[in-house]
């Protein structure tokens, strides 16, 4: 796997201390750059918690307005499409289940531009606090080699946004109480020590992936959902490898910080 594929960390065979599928938490809250990062970074986890009962919530910081190849595209009629779609690629994570209500939110920063500047954080530790998740979910800020720099502020977002939301000196002025989750588990790991087994949600991982019909030319490489046999290859394949040392057919793996 090349260190600027989306979603998943490179294998590693140092598995025996490593902990494994989570009690799975009443609430959720899933921090990514762009609409589909949440997906291919957890949505089999993700996916399996909420036909468990668990609220799963989104929150995209940018707007994915350059997730096109189309130099004369409207930009403002794609972000409000990939809009749409990230809130249809939650739906189907979250399956039939009753669990709710689930939010899905948008910072409306611009795609490219993001940073982890103190109005960010803010924002971030506002909507922590808020949502008041039992588990966080984000971008491992610490990924060697990743150039996105959208990725990389992601990762300090979740990260700062996590300190700053549990701390009741920190933003004073939300006028929230603070929050402290009880667990961060970060995709794309630099050094994953942690996996959950979602052999028995692939196909639901798949589903929400393809909700983002406006990616499948640039991150999926078909030109329509008849030729998406490739990617779903590559996702199945890709999970395989992963959950292998660890005797799965289908795992996740995740840098999981308890001590928040």
């Amino acid at each position: 796997m090349a260190a600027n594929d989306p979603g998943q960390p490179p294998l590693t065979s140092a598995v025996a201390s490593w902990s494994r599928d989570r009690a799975v938490p009443a609430s959720a809250l899933a921090v990514a750059a762009h609409p589909d990062d949440v997906e291919f970074g957890a949505g089999g986890t993700l996916a399996k918690w909420a036909a468990a009962g668990c609220v799963v919530h989104h929150l995209v910081c940018t707007d994915g307005s350059k997730g096109t190849w189309d130099a004369s595209a409207d930009l403002a009629a794609l972000v409000a499409r990939r809009q749409d779609e990230q809130r249809e690629a939650a739906r189907r994570l979250a399956g039939d289940t009753a669990a709710g209500p689930r939010e899905v939110r948008f910072l409306g920063r611009v795609d490219g531009d993001l940073t982890s500047d103190r109005q960010t954080v803010s924002d971030v530790a506002r909507i922590i606090r808020e949502l008041r998740p039992e588990v966080v979910l984000g971008h491992d800020p610490w990924k060697r080699y990743r150039l996105h720099p959208d990725h990389r502020h992601a990762g300090w977002l979740v990260c700062d946004g996590i300190v700053a939301a549990r701390d009741p000196h920190f933003f004073p002025e939300h006028g929230l109480a603070p929050h402290r989750p009880s667990a961060l588990l970060l995709w794309e790991a630099d050094e994953p020590n942690h996996v959950e087994d979602v052999t028995a949600f692939v196909d639901r991982k798949l589903a929400a992936l393809e909700a983002h019909e406006s990616q499948f030319e640039t991150t999926m490489h078909a030109a329509d959902a008849s030729e998406l046999g490739a990617f779903r290859t590559r996702i199945r394949t890709r999970l395989a490898e992963l959950g292998a040392p660890h005797g799965l057919a289908a795992a996740e793996l995740f840098a999981q910080l308890t001590d928040l």
